[in-house]
């Protein structure tokens, strides 16, 4: 099977232009310049950026936005909850936490073939996960008196999400019981669910050993704050080595603070000793960000194996359901291991102490 075909852009600025015009009902002479971004439908959200001009008032006026389009095809998630997103970033959006300004969302699949929003386009750059950080980029070439700072800033606005008041702010709607009685249960019943969908009857060895763990040695949740989800440098937009947007709110929920933070630790070791790149000088160490974290939060850090290992396994989870749209798209061979055999599920089974993935033991 082919790859989806990519977005007509020239269409969409069309179409979105005569979309702004009821949305900015007082704007002359309105233009879009042309749109940039990767234009295609299949593996995430269509991302794409361009400047919106109009006079107002007899002034000019100028917004440098992005649109974010639910994705079509073959779907990493069962479901894409695009104004769940949205309606996360505008509350934060009244916090001290950076968000890109949310602005418009569109449910109504007329205008653009499926829902999608407008956010702010933030002016900085994002540490790559492809290949990452640690190996290739930006990242490499700044000092590591940089490196540190944009790390420290990271975790630093990790924090400020952990001690929003989530009730106070209306996020009681994250609340998903039908997935559990507490807020980890519900991700592990979520990701139960996942794995079945993702894997569609294939033998997923480590992964499936490491849900039975997880649900075997659940600890008790001590507390509950919002958490970001995918808590990552990777998601963050970075201005003078400083944190000046969080982005991708998808796996937005309730639960313990240190399931993000965990997510943040397993990640840069899963793109730095996991994908086989010497770690970045500069960067703060592992034992340093907890002492600091605990430092900035008053709390200290419980049950942290564990939710690492729950970082791994949802994201080995996820990598299965890539595998396949990789194999859909034949970007992937079909006779690849790929699916139970990758950073993620190597790491995890290290953790763990289980057979490595591919191991006839």
């Amino acid at each position: 099977m082919p790859m989806p075909q990519g977005r007509d852009l020239e269409l969409t600025r069309s179409q979105l232009r005569e979309w702004f015009a009821t949305k900015l009902p007082s704007a002359k002479d309105l233009q879009l310049s042309p749109l940039t971004g990767p234009g295609t439908t299949g593996f995430s959200n269509d991302t794409l950026m361009f400047d919106l001009t109009w006079k107002e008032g007899g002034k000019q006026r100028r917004d440098e936005l992005v649109a974010r389009i639910m994705p079509s095809g073959e779907l990493v998630f069962p479901e894409y909850d695009l104004g769940l997103q949205f309606r996360v970033m505008q509350i934060l959006g009244a916090t001290d936490v950076p968000v890109p300004r949310a602005l418009w969302m569109e449910q109504d699949r007329s205008v653009l073939d499926a829902p999608f929003y407008v956010m702010e386009r933030v002016t900085g750059k994002i540490p790559p996960d492809s290949p990452t950080y640690h190996a290739e980029g930006w990242m490499k070439e700044i000092s590591d008196e940089s490196r540190s700072a944009i790390w420290w800033s990271g975790v630093e606005v990790l924090t400020r999400i952990q001690r929003l008041d989530w009730r106070a702010l209306g996020f009681e709607f994250l609340d998903a019981p039908r997935w559990g009685a507490n807020a980890l249960q519900q991700q592990l019943g979520y990701y139960e669910y996942y794995l079945e969908w993702a894997a569609q009857g294939r033998p997923q060895p480590t992964t499936e050993a490491a849900l039975e763990w997880l649900k075997k040695n659940q600890p008790g949740v001590e507390r509950v704050a919002l958490c970001w989800g995918d808590s990552r440098l990777g998601n963050m937009i970075f201005h003078d080595d400083r944190c000046v947007a969080v982005l991708d709110w998808e796996m937005a929920g309730l639960g313990d603070p240190v399931r993000d933070f965990a997510w943040w630790l397993f990640f840069d070791y899963h793109h730095s000793v996991g994908a086989e790149s010497p770690r970045l000088t500069g960067l703060p160490s592992r034992d340093e960000t907890i002492a600091r974290y605990e430092e900035w939060t008053g709390v200290e850090v419980k049950n942290l194996h564990y939710y690492e290992v729950l970082a791994a396994f949802c994201f080995s989870a996820i990598m299965i359901r890539v595998a396949h749209t990789l194999r859909t798209y034949e970007l992937l061979p079909v006779e690849s291991d790929f699916e139970t055999n990758n950073t993620s599920t190597r790491l995890l089974a290290k953790m763990l102490d289980l057979p490595p993935p591919g191991s006839t033991a």
